[in-house]
């Protein structure tokens, strides 16, 4: 999940530079909340010690 979300960002990045803001700003957004989850999972998986 952190693999696509970093895709994205970079997607976002070279979209950005191109000048594309609406590529830009959905990509952006849709690995925002990829990373968040990711790091939320993370977090849980910690805690309780498990893979999830």
């Amino acid at each position: 999940m952190i693999r696509i979300a970093v895709i994205l960002f970079i997607v976002a990045l070279i979209a950005g530079a191109l000048g594309l803001s609406g590529v830009m700003s959905a990509a952006a957004n849709i690995a925002y909340v990829l990373a968040a989850i990711a790091i939320i999972l993370f977090i849980i998986g910690a805690i309780t010690g498990r893979k999830v």
